[in-house]
């Protein structure tokens, strides 16, 4: 036999007499696992940031920039409010938003309003969520740019 096994698990060359250790680790399988992992949870981030399907009005205005993960709240054109995607009663609004942000009271809150939805809805929850103590909240468009893609 060519090769034997030494009593530590170590494989013993016959020519040579010396040892050959197994402290290498092939980590080939492992980077090929998270790099399907990184492709994986790149494409389906943009799926899952959106709520509730709304259709938003076009602007021009620029990209409101931040370090946190905003909280969404969207008013469909049923005028029904979600918050993230769990529908809310406007009367419970308060209270949600304090039972999930708590006491960060500089998180954003982007508002997302059907085109549809009488604008009047819209500031009335936008009040409801001022009126819980966050200042924080931004209303989100449709860019024109991405609107012209779509299409």
């Amino acid at each position: 036999m060519a090769m034997g096994m030494g009593s530590s698990g170590q494989r013993k060359n016959r020519r040579t007499g010396r040892q050959n250790a197994f402290n290498e680790i092939n980590i080939t399988p492992m980077v090929d696992v998270m790099l399907v992992l990184l492709v994986i949870f790149m494409v389906a981030a943009p799926m899952m940031t959106t709520g509730v399907s709304v259709d938003l009005p076009k602007s021009n205005a620029s990209v409101v920039a931040g370090q946190d993960e905003p909280l969404a709240v969207s008013i469909a054109p049923d005028g029904k409010v979600y918050v993230q995607k769990t529908q809310v009663a406007i009367k419970d609004l308060q209270a949600k938003l304090k039972a999930i942000i708590g006491t960060k009271k500089e998180t954003r809150i982007f508002v997302r309003g059907d085109k549809a939805v009488d604008y009047g809805r819209i500031m009335q929850v936008v009040s409801e969520i001022n009126a819980a103590g966050f200042n924080k909240v931004a209303l989100i468009t449709d860019t024109a740019d991405s609107a012209d893609q779509r299409k």
